[in-house]
């Protein structure tokens, strides 16, 4: 049974993800179709968003493991919330724009906090304690998607005033409530399954991480291009915002509700490993399938289709990083699997742009099938000198 203070987690988790939601499915469209920027204008903003959140990544893995998750989180929520306040009154392409980096950072501080406090807070849990965060996530942008393409069907005005809201209340969450689970969390918790007793060098482990996260990049530069790329392309032949905004509410209503499939796989499937080569190979065929797609009915399709490998390969990245940090050095680990992934949304909108606006959508698909080939030779391979420097023991 999950503990209360994961629980606590998951519900701040989805109100602040779910006042996000209102906002970067609509990025692109916005800058786009409403301010009349160029796709890759677009993609370079959202590489300057997703840049400031690397960095963010890095600074709260680092917080985590030398400072309070409790006061760190408060700060970084308390810019974002500022930023968010402001880009609701103001938000012309220049405000827009440095706003956006702005959010982006202070976004980028929480997650890595979010993820390993969940590891400390319920050691025992494994993957559930990451899955848990994970589908609070999606079912924040589950809410934030499916009332986001409706609100904005009448103003874009109000996608703004809502993000700034939900912000609000997750930041007066956490004033007055987090301070318990900083308190509870332990720092000295060792949850590596390299557990050889200092044998196997951090180095290694952290090498390994590195050639893992790899793999996650190139995932997530082709997960990108939904929001962007996708996003502005479904404009394109016809299909109203409203609908675009139900692909995602499609996305994380599914993955709440595909938990029982999730828990009944996992548990037959243990091997995170198996997880991700089975989640990058129907990515792939949701890829393929969105390549040929003309109506809404055919991208509800993709995007189901892409939800179910998601929902079994996510969770495995921050589960085996936090299976090889070593002791208090769990935040630092997160982190740098979110970077990893920040960076992939970061560059992914830009890559994608150019690549439309110089070539055609038709060639992003076929880049994109190639690119998620790569996760599973870095799967394969990332553990490698681990296990060799084991068996040499």
């Amino acid at each position: 049974m999950m503990p209360k203070v994961i629980w606590l987690l998951v519900i701040a988790t989805t109100i602040n993800v779910t006042g996000g939601s209102f906002l970067w499915p609509m990025n692109t469209i916005y800058m786009h179709n409403e301010l009349g920027q160029s796709l890759a204008f677009a993609g370079f903003i959202l590489m300057l968003n997703q840049g400031a959140a690397v960095i963010g990544n890095l600074i709260g893995g680092a917080l985590y493991d030398r400072f309070s998750a409790y006061y760190s989180i408060l700060c970084a929520t308390g810019i974002a919330l500022i930023a968010a306040i402001t880009m609701a009154f103001n938000h012309s392409i220049v405000p827009y724009a440095i706003l956006l980096v702005v959010i982006g950072f202070g976004n980028g501080i929480t997650w890595p906090i979010m993820f390993a406090m969940a590891g400390s807070l319920w050691p025992d849990g494994g993957r559930k304690a990451f899955n848990a965060v994970y589908v609070a996530q999606n079912l924040g942008v589950a809410l934030g998607a499916t009332l986001s393409g409706y609100v904005a069907s009448f103003s874009f005005d109000y996608i703004f005033i809502a993000n700034a809201l939900f912000i609000a209340l997750f930041f007066l969450l956490v004033l007055f409530a987090f301070k318990q689970l900083d308190e509870a969390k332990n720092r000295q918790m060792h949850t590596s399954i390299i557990e050889q007793r200092g044998k196997v060098k951090n180095s290694t482990t952290f090498i390994a991480l590195l050639i893992l996260c790899a793999g996650f990049l190139f995932i997530h530069i082709s997960y990108s291009q939904w929001m962007t790329t996708i996003a502005s392309y479904t404009q394109d032949i016809g299909i109203p915002v409203e609908q675009y905004s139900t692909i995602w509410a499609i996305n994380g209503f599914l993955i709440v509700f595909a938990q029982p499939l999730v828990q009944w796989f996992t548990n037959r499937f243990t091997n995170e490993k198996h997880h991700i080569y089975i989640g990058t190979t129907i990515m792939i065929v949701s890829f393929l399938v969105v390549m040929n797609a003309q109506q809404f009915t055919m991208f509800a399709v993709a995007m189901i289709i892409l939800t179910i490998g998601e929902v079994l390969m996510w969770p495995a990245f921050p589960t085996l990083a936090n299976k090889l940090a070593p002791k208090g050095r769990e935040g630092f680990y997160q982190g740098l699997v979110n970077s990893i992934a920040t960076v992939g949304r970061m560059t992914g909108p830009l890559v994608g742009g150019f690549i439309v606006d110089y070539y055609h959508i038709e060639i992003l698909f076929f880049c994109l099938v190639g690119l998620l080939l790569i996760p599973y030779i870095t799967t394969f391979l990332y553990d490698k000198k681990i296990k060799a420097e084991q068996g040499g023991l």
